[in-house]
């Protein structure tokens, strides 16, 4: 698209995201950075979020992504900046979750010179990445900006990191450029529907594996209807980046989590023969002395119905139809119930209750409780319709960040983050703008004043009686984390409770606050 609009090339990129419906931009910028900060003042049709730390700005764009269907854009400084960043596009490209990092570079001549911040950045972004590339010209930044939106927008989604020099930013630029429409997904041949009918018709014992796109109300409802018609049984993935859940929607087991093989092995042991849908066949999150790694006998019988990158809910349609199962009524399906309310002392069960109780309707649950709600499912499966975001990758600190990207991108909607203490100190800078940008988020930190997951893995690789040494590693005791003061410090609301009626309380502040409020919740 040509433009009468005199620009350099990091105004020329600006306005090609924005014309590409990139109209987010996560960042936080340092001086090779300074010309792409300059255009963002000029261009109208992008909001901006300043982050104090990258790993904050690149989960942001990954919670972003999985609530929107759009990919955001980051900022970040250098090879260093990215390099913070990394754990988080580690968790959103497990997720899926499509993103354009923009990463400033040295001037060309300049990186001759091998200057204290000059690094690899191709090398550095390459492992986490789906396409990577430097920009040499400042003519060419704006197609190689949209280049970086196709990629990105490939389905299911995808990592894309452009790599912009100050002098290809402050140079003249080029038009404009719309990107190609990569967002198709192809459909699964009838032949690979016929076999998976024939499958679950076999007359043994089936289940349903779902994961990624499977896991919209629309997916999980063809699911449930082809379970009425076959009598297969449906679970998902032990971590998802996004569920849909709660009264009226299906009502689904997950495989157990980190830590927990022995009850992943027990649940996939009555699975039978699986089917997976937007999924991989399940593995341990590690592995482990005289435990298996992967959690299904190995002569299980499996077939894949569809991959993530493909379209699942045409799949899922097809195969319905294709077993006379389109007009059945959904199995499963999670009626209205509100648990028992919780008096006492808080236990972990206890923490299920009020959250089952409290959870508001078309509320966004971002969970990275660990070993605090490891069983928080049963006691939210009858609460009014909401959406539930794990940890694909597993990498700490996913939390915060994700639901800073959650709340902007649906901000009519309460975001619910469900938050270790230990974790939640990775990425604790998140505070600081959800504060600043008012973010509708309730934030509830489990204040157990340890890595508790970590004294179980000491179990799992069989260190059976650990001593003080190895204990005193794994507590936030000494000095214990004070979030109250914490949070107020980051100018964030917060409240400490240490008895279910103040939880309540607080859960009901929290909820009827538009913005960010903090407890810390002390069991």
């Amino acid at each position: 698209m040509k433009s009468e609009l005199k620009m350099n090339g990091a105004e020329s990129l600006v306005r090609t995201l924005v014309h590409n419906k990139v109209d987010v931009c996560f960042s936080n910028p340092g001086t090779s950075e300074m010309h792409f900060v300059g255009a963002l003042d000029k261009v109208t049709g992008i909001r901006c979020v300043l982050g104090l730390f990258e790993g904050v700005i690149t989960g942001a764009a990954d919670g972003y992504f999985r609530m929107s269907g759009k990919p955001a854009s980051t900022l970040l400084h250098l090879g260093p900046g990215l390099a913070n960043g990394l754990a988080s596009i580690h968790n959103a490209k497990k997720a899926n979750s499509g993103m354009v990092n923009i990463i400033g570079q040295h001037t060309l001549q300049h990186l001759e010179l091998e200057s204290p911040l000059t690094s690899d950045i191709e090398a550095i972004a390459k492992p986490m990445s789906h396409w990577v590339k430097t920009s040499k010209k400042s003519e060419e930044l704006s197609k190689d900006g949209a280049e970086a939106i196709e990629n990105a927008k490939k389905a299911p989604g995808q990592i894309s990191s452009l790599i912009l020099p100050a002098d290809t930013a402050w140079g003249e630029g080029g038009d404009i450029v719309k990107a190609k429409d990569s967002a198709y997904r192809t459909k699964v041949d009838k032949e690979t529907i016929q076999n998976i009918a024939k499958f679950l018709s076999n007359g043994k014992h089936s289940t349903l594996l779902l994961g990624g796109g499977a896991l919209t109300v629309e997916a999980t409802l063809l699911a449930g209807k082809i379970s009425r018609k076959t009598g297969c049984g449906i679970i998902t993935e032990a971590a998802n980046a996004r569920l849909s859940r709660g009264a009226g929607r299906l009502d689904m087991l997950r495989i157990p989590g980190a830590g927990v093989v022995d009850r992943a092995l027990a649940m996939l042991d009555k699975a039978g023969q699986l089917v997976l849908v937007g999924s991989k066949p399940p593995v341990a999150f590690f592995g482990y002395p005289d435990k298996p790694s992967l959690l299904y006998r190995e002569d299980t019988p499996i077939m894949s119905l569809v991959d993530v990158d493909e379209d699942i809910l045409s799949a899922l349609t097809d195969l319905a139809v294709e077993l006379g199962a389109i007009n059945e009524s959904p199995k499963f399906l999670a009626e209205y119930k509100r648990p028992e309310v919780p008096n006492g002392n808080i236990t972990k069960e206890k923490l299920a209750l009020a959250i089952g109780n409290k959870l508001p309707e078309n509320a966004i649950v971002v969970d990275e409780s660990v070993t605090t709600g490891r069983d928080f499912f049963p006691a939210t499966s009858g609460a009014p319709p909401h959406d539930w975001l794990n940890n694909r990758g597993g990498a700490i600190g996913y939390g915060m960040p994700v639901a800073i990207g959650a709340a902007v991108a649906c901000p009519d909607r309460k975001v619910v983050l469900l938050e270790g203490d230990g974790s939640g100190m990775y990425t604790v800078q998140s505070l600081w703008t959800m504060a600043r940008e008012n973010l509708d988020i309730t934030i509830l930190i489990f204040a157990n004043r340890t890595y508790e997951i970590l004294r179980g893995e000491l179990t799992n690789v069989g260190v059976q009686n650990p001593g003080p040494r190895a204990v005193d590693m794994l507590t936030l005791d000494r000095p214990y984390l004070d979030w109250v003061h914490i949070a107020k410090g980051m100018g964030v609301e917060a409240i400490k409770v240490n008895d279910c009626k103040k939880l309540l309380d607080a859960l009901d502040i929290g909820i009827k606050k538009n913005g960010p409020f903090l407890i810390e919740i002390i069991f």
